[in-house]
C-alpha cells in the first residue's frame, strides 16, 4: 500500500459520498486519499457501531467496511445495516478463507477485497459497484416478464406486483436472468456477465443465488424459479415466456 496517490477522477461519479470504516489509521488514510483523488467525498469512522450510526446519519452512496473492527465486527455491522438499507457495501478482509468470504456475502456485502490489496484496485471496485447502483447511470427501459418487472433506470424489481428488497448485486443478477430466461449459465458466465470479473471466487455467485432464492422462491430449499442445472450452473425458469 505504498503506491503514491494519483488522480483517478471520473466525472460520472464525482462527488459521490463513500464511508470508509477501518480501525487501522494507516489503511484508512491511504484508502481515503485514493478515493478523494478519484473525486469522491470521503467520511471515516473506526468501529462497527459508528458505521451503523454514520450510514443512517449521512446516507453514503457506498460503504467500504473492514472485516475486523472493535465493538462489533464488519460482518455484524453489515448485517445490521442491511436490515434497513440497501447501500452498497464492499467488505475488506484479511481472512482469505472461502468460509469467511461467504459469511461476508451472506451478511449482505455486494463485493469484497482481500488484504493486502492495491488501493487503485479498490477505487476501480468502488466505481464498478457505484455505476450499477446509481439510477441516472442506468438508462435501460423496464422489462416485464411474469412474474417479474425490472426497471433498471429506477433500480426497482417487483415480483407479482410486490417490491423486492434487493442489494445491488442481487438486483444485477435477477435483471440479467430475467433478460435471459430459460437459459442455463455457468457460475463462470455469471461472474463475467453480471459482476464483470474475468476471474474471481465462484462462491460469490453461489451465495448471491442463495440470497436471491430467499427473496423470490416460496421454498428456497426447493427452488422452482431459479433452478440448478446440474453440471452446468443456474437457470431462471419462466414457463410462459416466448420469444
Amino acid at each position: 500500500m505504498s503506491e503514491p496517490a494519483r488522480s483517478l477522477a471520473n466525472n460520472d461519479l464525482t462527488d459521490r459520498r463513500v464511508l470508509v470504516v477501518d480501525d487501522d489509521p494507516t489503511v484508512s488514510e491511504v484508502v481515503s486519499e485514493y478515493l478523494r483523488s478519484a473525486g469522491f467525498i470521503v467520511d471515516r469512522v473506526s468501529d462497527g457501531f459508528a458505521a451503523i450510526d454514520a450510514e443512517a446519519r449521512i446516507s453514503p452512496d457506498l460503504i467500504v467496511l473492514d472485516r475486523m473492527l472493535p465493538g462489533i465486527d464488519g460482518i455484524e455491522a453489515c448485517r445490521r445495516i442491511r436490515n434497513s438499507s440497501s447501500t452498497p457495501i464492499i467488505l475488506l478482509t484479511a481472512l482469505g478463507s472461502e468460509d469467511d468470504r461467504i459469511r461476508g456475502l451472506e451478511a449482505g456485502a455486494d463485493d469484497y477485497i482481500t488484504k493486502p490489496f492495491s488501493p487503485r484496485e479498490l477505487v476501480l471496485r468502488v466505481r464498478s459497484v457505484l455505476r450499477r447502483s446509481l439510477t441516472e447511470l442506468a438508462p435501460e427501459s423496464a422489462l416485464d416478464r411474469e412474474p417479474f418487472r425490472i426497471d433498471p433506470a429506477a433500480r426497482v424489481a417487483m415480483m407479482n406486483s410486490a417490491l423486492l428488497n434487493l442489494t445491488v448485486r442481487e438486483f444485477d443478477l435477477l435483471a440479467f436472468l430475467v433478460k435471459h430466461p430459460n437459459q442455463a449459465f455457468s457460475r463462470e458466465d455469471l461472474l463475467s456477465r453480471v459482476w464483470g470479473w474475468t476471474h474471481g471466487d465462484l462462491s460469490t455467485v453461489t451465495v448471491h443465488v442463495r440470497r436471491l432464492r430467499e427473496k423470490i422462491e416460496p421454498d428456497p430449499t426447493h427452488p422452482v424459479l431459479l433452478t440448478t442445472v446440474w453440471g452446468i450452473g443456474y437457470r431462471l425458469d419462466l414457463k410462459e415466456h416466448t420469444e
